[in-house]
């Protein structure tokens, strides 16, 4: 599955082995990237025709001013549910499916790339299978990923910066010829990023509060947790937290209550999946809230008694993008308040 140029394919350490990394500013062709296994994609001339895997990978083109040519996408944002003027212009867009767009939609799309912000979903609800490379090939598409999302399962060693995420967007804006903004985008992050540390570089690693990240929208039966390799990993870390399942070699886990009352988190993030306005956010906050606080499972633990919860949403957390910066300042200006921000 061919992916973008990131840092380690789900580590920290930065890399520079695709052509790209030459020349993400100047916007020259051709461009290389490689995918979590190396196999390398190279791009002759920037992209015309752009389909989106969801709204996430949506969001980046159109920060990197590329989303005159998006001409289609699954998983679409709700009106309202991107900042400013972005979500105007993600409106234009076409919807291919309002969740994982069909093989026979996707292949004759007319697109000549597919931006996947996952290494592979499963077209599900009767939709046939994904397409693979040669079917991708064939149709004349060139498949991408987010390599900080896609080789985060596979990769070595715990996810604790966003030198992911910003490879991720450097090599995009190489590809579609946007490097400036990419560079003037990775910027931004770093240096809400450094403000962050700065205010909490005093604060031991064992006086860190801890975090539990609870993926409402993901089962209260068993929760889903997210491991060290996962981008919330590095989200809470950078905040100055410590993620109660940072234990957890992977990307995602599902784990018994009682491992998480065994862990009795000091902070817990309600991670609610964006439902399209503000109202129907807020009600899914509640919803998790009362959740938490009326079940016998839970209701004892220490942030449930003393009422320490965020209403974060968990794209902004688990998925690759620009406002993962912006979280870990949301996270930190709670956890440290009068310090951050």
């Amino acid at each position: 599955m061919t992916g973008l140029l990131a840092a380690g394919c789900g580590g920290g350490e930065k890399e520079a082995t695709d052509e790209s990394a030459g020349k993400s500013v100047s916007g020259a062709h051709p461009v290389s990237v490689t995918d979590c296994r190396g196999v390398r994609t190279t791009f002759s001339k920037a992209p015309e025709r752009i389909v989106t895997s969801n709204a996430s990978s949506l969001e980046l083109l159109l920060r990197l001013g590329a989303g005159d040519r998006v001409i289609g996408t699954g998983f679409p944002p709700g009106k309202g549910t991107l900042p400013g003027e972005l979500d105007a212009e993600a409106q234009k867009v076409k919807v291919l499916s309002d969740t994982v767009i069909p093989k026979e939609k996707l292949l004759g799309s007319g697109a000549d790339l597919y931006l996947d912000t996952f290494a592979s979903m499963t077209m599900g609800g009767g939709m046939g299978d994904a397409p693979t490379e040669e079917e991708f090939k064939a149709a004349g598409i060139k498949h991408m990923s987010l390599k900080s999302t896609a080789c985060a399962a596979t990769g070595k060693g715990a996810l604790t910066d966003l030198s992911a995420v910003e490879a991720d967007i450097i090599s995009l804006g190489a590809v579609t010829g946007t490097g400036a903004k990419a560079k003037e985008l990775v910027a931004g992050m770093q240096q809400t990023v450094d403000s962050v540390q700065k205010a909490v570089r005093g604060t031991a690693q064992s006086a860190r509060p801890t975090y539990f990240f609870f993926d409402y929208d993901a089962g209260t039966k068993q929760p889903t947790v997210v491991c060290n390799r996962q981008i919330a990993n590095a989200v809470i870390t950078l905040a100055g937290a410590r993620n109660v399942f940072a234990g957890c070699d992977g990307d995602h886990q599902q784990v018994g209550w009682e491992d998480v009352i065994a862990k009795n988190p000091d902070w817990i993030q309600l991670a609610v999946r964006n439902r399209g306005s503000e109202a129907a956010n807020d009600t899914a906050y509640d919803e998790a809230e009362k959740w938490l606080k009326s079940n016998a499972a839970t209701k004892g633990l220490k942030a449930v008694k003393e009422g320490h919860f965020l209403r974060i949403g968990s794209e902004r957390t688990t998925i690759a993008g620009v406002g993962n910066a912006d979280t870990v300042e949301t996270i930190a200006k709670t956890l440290y308040p009068g310090k951050v921000g």
